[in-house]
């Protein structure tokens, strides 16, 4: 059986890393995988999760098998961060959350559930999107299409295209859509953008699937949720993937939800018993210590409020850079307009360097970018932002 296998080809981001590690340069960059780094270049414990772990551990008396689902006390506190406390997606107890393994698990159980129940209908990714998404929902089983997103001329959103193509997406398709912070681009739209977008979702009749996991690292946790709350509107269905893994720092915990909202409360639980089936047929329950943390975190006023001011800090840093990058840039003589970096948000930024730029960097400076441009502008410091501008501006020919 094994003998008649050919080798699968690498991710394109973690391979890359793999290739990063490899590298023995000393000065070499890693901006490709999508890792918060702090201005020291680590990948830091937030003081907020430290104390939580040092509660659970003193608390801590099983180790006994969540439910499938995961625990309704994780559930409350992710619907609370998505939606507030007073919303009526919440007021109406038309939303069903699970624990999932982080947000890509959430975006597979939603895409196991929708081929499952609906196997006709289609995901509608955004071009460009996240590489991982793809593969996802076609090892779902979803036949997958793509609607245009990003405007290379304007280094923006190619918003009337946008709209153009989801205006012709038939009902019962899926739309994924970035909750913010869009990976790759940097481009959210406007909260006016929003609005239109879901008129067009409610006109159509396609149900939004919003991948929500840079919460926070935008413009602020409510700021970050505009477009969400655009799309909850009454008697709307949705699904969202949330995850913590950006803004709790807990990448190797992978803790993440799925949460579906229906068009009441009896919809609801119908649909929270066909999810749960799938899940069981997944990988049963979900892991529970990160899910602990959060709940922990969120749960107790003092810690929430920490940790409010640590992803704060995290946003600011990489705002920061944006910024440093781009006046850096300048002053080394780059003709050449940046300034769009500065104008997107999140930890990604569709930098306008084509694959052979990218290749360059890598080759001769080690510095490392996905192929497509992305650079991870969390992965900046003020330690490397030097080197790393005199090496673009020499691949640029300045």
């Amino acid at each position: 059986m094994f003998e008649q296998l050919e080798m699968g080809p690498a991710d394109p981001i973690l391979g890359l890393t793999a290739t990063f590690n490899e590298d023995t340069n000393p000065d070499k960059i890693n901006l490709g995988v999508g890792v918060y780094k702090d201005s020291e270049g680590e990948t830091p414990i937030f003081n907020s999760v430290h104390k939580a772990e040092e509660r659970l551990l003193q608390e801590a008396d099983t180790k006994n098998y969540l439910p499938i689902g995961g625990g309704p006390e994780y559930a409350a506190a992710v619907q609370q961060l998505l939606y507030g406390s007073n919303h009526e997606v919440l007021t109406s107890k038309r939303a069903a959350t699970f624990h999932t393994p982080g947000g890509t698990g959430g975006l597979r159980v939603a895409g196991d559930s929708i081929h499952k129940l609906y196997p006709s209908a289609k995901i509608w990714l955004s071009d460009p999107t996240w590489a991982n998404h793809g593969n996802i929902f076609k090892h779902a089983g979803m036949e997958v299409e793509t609607y245009p997103y990003f405007d290379a001329e304007s280094n923006g959103l190619a918003f009337d295209a946008m709209i153009e193509v989801l205006s012709e997406i038939p009902s019962g398709d899926v739309v994924l859509l970035h909750g913010c912070c869009h990976n790759p681009t940097g481009i959210d739209p406007s909260p006016d953008q929003w609005e239109r977008i879901a008129d067009v979702a409610g006109d159509r009749g396609w149900v939004p699937l919003v991948d929500f996991a840079y919460q926070g690292l935008g413009d602020g946790l409510e700021p970050d949720g505009r477009g969400l709350m655009a799309l909850s509107r009454a008697g709307a269905e949705l699904f969202v993937s949330s995850s913590f893994s950006k803004n709790f720092g807990l990448y190797n915990e992978r803790v993440g939800a799925l949460t579906a909202v229906a068009s009441n409360a009896e919809v609801a639980e119908i649909v929270r018993s066909q999810i749960l089936i799938c899940i069981r047929a997944n990988y049963s329950n979900p892991p529970a210590h990160g899910a602990s943390i959060v709940t922990t975190v969120l749960g107790d006023p003092e810690l929430r409020s920490e940790w409010d001011g640590e992803v704060k800090a995290m946003r600011d840093r990489i705002n920061e850079m944006r910024t440093s990058l781009v006046d850096s840039l300048e002053q080394r003589g780059v003709k050449r307009d940046f300034s769009f970096i500065a104008r997107q948000r999140g930890m990604f930024s569709f930098s306008s360097l084509n694959k052979e730029q990218v290749d360059t960097l890598r080759e001769e400076y080690s510095i490392y970018i996905v192929g497509s441009g992305r650079i991870n502008v969390a992965g900046i410091t003020n330690q490397n932002m030097d080197r790393l501008c005199a090496a673009i501006a020499e691949v640029l020919g300045v």
